[in-house]
C-alpha cells in the first residue's frame, strides 16, 4: 500500500480525498517548510509538496519515492534534474489557478493605478487633501503589455478587454495568428512592448539566473508605467524595480512574488506606498485552494493506478512516462 507524505496545509477537501481512499495510507504535515517535511521523506513512495522546496538531497534520502506531486503548476523549487536521474515524474495539476492569477493580477494593475494603498492612508491620516493630486490614472485607453501568454495571459487579455485597453504580448514561443486570435498583438521584443507599456504584467516562468525584467527592460519604460508580477520570484529584479521607482523613471508596480520568500523585514519596497504587494497569495484563493488540494492527491492516485495523464506531467519526455501506458 504506497505512503503519500502530504508537506504543507491543505484545504479540508483534500485531506478528506486522502482519508476516504482505502489503498493509501499518508503522513501530513501543516508547516510549508523543508525542515518540516524532511524527517519523514525517507517513508515515502509519493510526496504532494506546496511551495517548499525540494532540493537534490532531500530526493536522495527519498529511496522510496517514485512520485511528487505539486500543489500548482509551478515546479522551481522541485530539482526535476535529481528526479529524471531516478526516473520519478513530477506531476503538476491542470488549467486549475489561471483565472484567480489572472484575477489578482487586475487587482494589482487597479489598485496600483488608483493608488489604493497611497489614498486609503491619507483618508485613515486626516489627508484628504489628496484627492486634488490627480495622481490616479484610468485603465481605459490604456496599452498593456502582457509578457508571458499562457493560460493566466490569455484570461487577463480577456479581462481588460473590457476595459477598453490595448494589449500587446510578448512571447517566443507564441505565433502572430494565436496572439491576434487573442484580440492582442505580438510585439517581436521585450523592449518593443515595454516602451509603448502603460502596465506591464507578467506572466513568464523563471528560466534563468538574469531577471526578465532588469535595469535595461526598465530604462525604456514610460515614466508614467506600472509593473506587475504575479509569476516567480527573481523575474523582476526587486533592485532595479526599488530604483526605477525611488528615482521616478516608473510610477507604481504590484507585486506577489519575491525572490527570498518571506522577503526580509526590511524590504526596500516595504516603505513605498505606490506598491502594492501580497504574499504568493495570487492562486491561493479558497476555491482555488480547494481545486489545487483535490488535484494533486488525485494526480497521486491516480500514478498509482496507472490512470496519470502524461499531460500533467512536465518531465514525462525526459524519464519516458507514459510511453508504455
Amino acid at each position: 500500500m504506497p505512503h503519500v507524505l502530504l508537506a504543507g496545509k491543505l484545504h479540508d477537501s483534500g485531506l478528506e480525498l486522502a482519508r476516504s481512499s482505502p489503498d493509501i495510507t499518508f503522513d501530513y504535515v501543516e508547516e510549508v517548510s523543508a525542515a518540516s517535511y524532511r524527517p519523514l521523506v525517507a517513508r515515502a513512495d509519493a510526496v504532494l509538496i506546496r511551495t517548499q522546496p525540494m532540493p537534490a538531497e532531500v530526493i536522495a534520502e527519498a529511496a522510496k519515492l517514485k512520485i511528487v506531486s505539486r500543489h500548482g503548476v509551478g515546479y522551481d523549487s522541485v530539482d526535476v534534474a535529481a528526479l529524471n536521474k531516478r526516473g520519478i515524474p513530477l506531476a503538476v495539476v491542470g488549467d486549475v489557478n489561471s483565472r484567480t492569477v489572472a484575477e489578482h493580477a487586475m487587482m494589482m494593475m487597479l489598485a496600483a493605478a488608483k493608488r489604493a494603498i497611497r489614498y486609503d492612508r491619507a483618508t485613515r491620516e486626516n489627508g484628504w487633501d489628496i484627492r486634488n493630486s490627480l495622481e490616479a490614472i484610468e485603465l481605459s485607453g490604456k496599452t498593456l503589455l502582457i509578457v508571458g501568454f499562457g493560460r493566466i495571459g490569455r484570461r487577463l487579455a480577456d479581462m481588460v478587454r473590457g476595459f477598453n485597453m490595448r494589449v500587446l504580448v510578448f512571447d517566443p514561443f507564441q505565433t502572430t495568428d494565436i496572439v491576434r486570435e487573442a484580440g492582442a498583438t505580438l510585439v517581436g521584443s521585450l523592449a518593443e512592448g515595454a516602451a509603448q507599456a502603460d502596465f506591464v504584467s507578467v506572466h513568464a516562468p523563471k528560466t534563468s539566473e538574469k531577471a526578465l525584467i532588469g535595469v535595461a527592460e526598465l530604462a525604456v519604460m514610460k515614466p508614467t508605467a506600472i509593473v506587475v508580477s504575479t509569476s516567480r520570484g527573481g523575474v523582476v529584479d526587486e533592485d532595479a524595480l526599488g530604483d526605477a521607482l525611488e528615482s521616478g523613471m516608473l510610477a507604481a508596480a504590484g507585486l506577489d512574488v519575491f525572490v527570498d520568500e518571506p522577503p526580509p523585514p526590511n524590504h526596500r519596497l516595504f516603505a513605498m506606498d505606490q506598491v502594492i504587494l501580497s504574499p504568493h497569495t495570487a492562486g491561493l484563493t479558497l476555491e482555488c485552494g480547494e481545486r489545487m488540494a483535490v488535484g494533486a492527491l488525485q494526480n497521486i492516485l491516480d500514478f498509482f493506478t496507472g490512470t496519470l495523464d502524461p499531460v500533467l506531467v512536465p518531465n514525462a519526455e525526459a524519464i519516458g512516462f507514459g510511453k508504455s501506458r
